[in-house]
C-alpha cells in the first residue's frame, strides 16, 4: 500500500451511469472520508500534505466528477447532476455509509448529497461554502474570474485567488505548488475548458437567489463542520457563516491569514480538526471552534 498520496495509484470504476470514475485512495478506516474537488480541480490538485495528514486516521478516497481528468462522460453544468454522478461512483465502490468533505463547488455538492440521500452520510465538512440561493452569490468577482479563465490556469492566478495578499500566505502558497507539482509519474488528464466551462455555469445557477433553497438546508439533520479562510475572495468568508447558521447542527471555524485555500496552508490544523470533528461521538449540537 502506498505510503504517501504522491505514491498512490490511479484507479478507476465504472458506475451504473456508464461512466467509468476515476480515483485515488489512503489511508484505511471506515467510514471513508471522500473528497469532493473545487472548481477546475483534478485529482492532482488536492495537496498531498493534506491528504497524507488526513489518511494517517482514517480511509480517504478522492475521484474526479465526470467529465473531469481522467473521468469519462461529460461534465454536468448543475449541482444536482453533479450529486447524483458522485452517489453513483460511491455506489461503485459498494459504499453505503461515508463521510463527506466538499470543498468549494465539491461543497455545493456535498450539502445536495446530505439532502438527497441522508442515509448516505454520516457527517459532513464543507470548506469554502456557500448555500444554494444566496442573495449576491450569483457568479464571481470580475478578479476572480480573470484569475481563473485562463486555459492551463496560471500561478499567479492561483495564489491570488487560493491564498492571501500577505508575505506568509503567498509563501505558504508557494510550498502548496510545489507539492501539488511534485508527483511525476501517473499524473492526472488535465481539465478542459469544456468541463471547467460546465463547472461555472453550475456555480452561476446555484447562486440564483431562491429562499426555499436556503430554508431547505436545515434539513441537513447531521453534525457538520464549515470551515473557511477569512480572506476568501472566491466565496466569501459571510457565506459560509450563513450556511453554518442555517445549519441545525454545525460548528464553524475561520482560519487567520488566508483565503480559499486556507486547508492547504494550513493543512496540519485543518487536518487535526477534521480528524478531532469526525471521532466525536455521534450527539447532536451547536457550537464554534473559533
Amino acid at each position: 500500500m502506498a505510503t504517501t498520496y504522491l505514491e498512490t495509484d490511479n484507479r478507476t470504476s465504472t458506475a451504473a451511469d456508464g461512466i467509468t470514475y476515476a480515483y485515488r485512495e489512503s489511508g484505511v478506516g471506515d467510514p471513508p472520508l471522500v473528497l469532493l474537488q473545487h472548481f477546475r480541480g483534478n485529482l492532482d490538485n488536492w495537496d498531498p500534505a493534506l491528504i497524507d495528514a488526513l489518511a494517517a486516521n482514517r480511509r480517504v478516497i478522492m475521484f474526479d466528477y465526470a467529465g473531469v481528468g481522467a473521468s469519462t462522460g461529460s461534465t454536468a453544468d448543475n449541482v444536482d447532476q453533479m450529486a447524483r454522478e458522485t452517489t453513483a461512483f460511491l455506489t461503485s465502490l459498494g459504499l453505503d455509509r461515508v463521510d463527506l468533505l466538499g470543498f468549494s463547488i465539491g461543497s455545493f455538492v456535498a450539502q445536495r448529497i446530505a439532502l438527497d440521500r441522508p442515509s448516505l452520510v454520516r457527517r459532513l465538512v464543507l470548506a469554502a461554502t456557500a448555500p444554494q440561493g444566496a442573495e449576491g452569490m450569483f457568479g464571481w468577482a470580475p478578479e476572480v474570474i480573470g484569475a481563473l479563465n485562463t486555459k492551463e490556469g496560471s500561478p499567479d492566478g492561483y495564489l491570488s485567488v487560493f491564498f492571501a495578499d500577505s508575505d506568509s500566505s503567498r509563501a505558504a502558497g508557494a510550498q502548496t505548488l510545489k507539492r501539488i507539482f511534485a508527483r511525476d509519474a501517473g499524473r492526472d488528464t488535465p481539465v478542459s475548458s469544456d468541463a471547467w466551462t460546465a463547472q461555472y455555469d453550475a456555480v452561476v445557477r446555484w447562486g440564483n437567489p431562491d429562499h426555499g433553497a436556503l430554508q431547505r438546508l436545515s434539513a441537513i439533520d447531521i453534525p457538520v463542520f464549515v470551515a473557511n479562510g477569512d480572506h476568501d475572495p472566491m466565496i466569501l468568508p459571510r457565506y459560509s457563516h450563513l450556511v453554518a447558521g442555517l445549519l441545525p447542527h454545525a460548528d464553524i471555524k475561520t482560519y487567520p491569514d488566508s483565503a480559499h485555500g486556507f486547508l492547504f496552508q494550513h493543512f496540519r490544523e485543518f487536518a487535526d480538526d477534521v480528524t478531532a470533528f469526525l471521532d466525536e461521538p455521534d450527539v447532536t449540537g451547536s457550537t464554534s471552534r473559533g
